[in-house]
């Protein structure tokens, strides 16, 4: 386990901005993780559990906190037999994608893409192209408040359109729990009438959109605001938040150096020199306009850790 203090956030997100966190904790097995959160209770800190710091924005005060990154043990992809694999919790989306569909498996294939980890990927319920990480998920292995592993059923996690039980715990700052790993139940490509060269050539078109649509090349956190359920009273097929951000006129606005991407409109970047406070403050710009002209609310996707303005 390695310790560090007032680690600059900045390098652990893709937005490259956040502050120091107090405690920065790699842990490496279980023991190290429970030493973690009893770091957190000792000092009567909050903690945070990181992923890839791929859907998230820390303020530029930092987080006053103990940042726990899952590495080691927690990194395992453990094949069960016949299309089953529990899955650790710190392991690459992508790397599992890949892996389950070298050995033919389809499910989530299309994730490959996603840049976050397994646990993040269960946390909010990643999903692109059509899939979601909780449909084809079994079960899911946590460590409660007292200290005990138990295991959730797919029903217990409530999966929803990019949230679950534990997105919703968090929210509530109640019953928090921390996702150790996931077993997953995925169909053999053979009995959907595919082959593995299939699947592959559904991930590379999968990949080739992401690369002609996204702002990969600029440091952001994915789609900034949810999909929608609907769409305002002229638009009622509209779902797609970069739909009316694009039609209020909003792509290229910056504020400090924020900026709404000129290539897709629900991600906002880092387009140099932007400071957490300035994609914060868009992201609220942007909520407002579209609130103001099709009466529409967007919800962040991104999830804010520590104090903002």
């Amino acid at each position: 386990m390695v310790i560090l203090e007032n680690e600059p956030m900045s390098v652990h997100t893709s937005f490259k901005v956040g502050g120091p966190a107090r405690f920065f904790v790699k842990t490496e097995h279980l023991d190290d993780l429970k030493s973690a959160l009893s770091l957190a209770r000792e000092k009567s800190l909050p903690y945070f559990i990181l992923g890839n710091g791929t859907n998230l924005l820390v303020s530029d005060r930092g987080y006053e906190g103990v940042v726990i990154s899952l590495t080691g043990e927690f990194s395992e992809i453990v094949d069960l037999g016949g299309g089953k694999f529990k899955v650790g919790a710190g392991s690459p989306l992508g790397r599992f994608a890949r892996h389950t569909l070298k050995q033919g498996y389809a499910g989530i294939h299309k994730l490959a893409g996603i840049p976050g980890t397994l646990g993040g990927a269960v946390y909010m319920n990643a999903g692109a192209y059509g899939e979601e990480i909780g449909s084809c998920c079994m079960q899911v292995t946590v460590l409660d408040n007292d200290g005990n592993i138990c295991e959730l059923s797919a029903a217990d996690c409530e999966f929803g359109y990019r949230q679950s039980i534990f997105s919703e715990c968090n929210r509530n700052d109640k019953g928090a729990k921390v996702i150790l790993a996931a077993t997953f139940q995925l169909q053999d490509a053979a009995s959907l009438g595919k082959a593995v060269a299939d699947l592959e050539t559904e991930l590379a078109e999968c990949m080739a959109k992401r690369k002609a649509t996204q702002p990969l090349n600029m440091p952001n956190a994915g789609s900034t605001f949810k999909r929608l359920d609907a769409g305002a009273a002229a638009t009622p097929t509209q779902v797609a938040p970069g739909y009316y951000i694009e039609q209020t006129g909003l792509k290229g606005y910056r504020i400090g150096g924020a900026e709404v991407s000129t290539l897709h409109a629900n991600f906002i970047v880092n387009a140099g020199s932007a400071t957490a406070q300035d994609i914060k403050n868009l992201s609220e710009y942007v909520q407002s306009k579209v609130a103001e002209k099709f009466g529409i609310k967007l919800h962040r996707e991104i999830i804010l850790l520590g104090e903002f303005e």
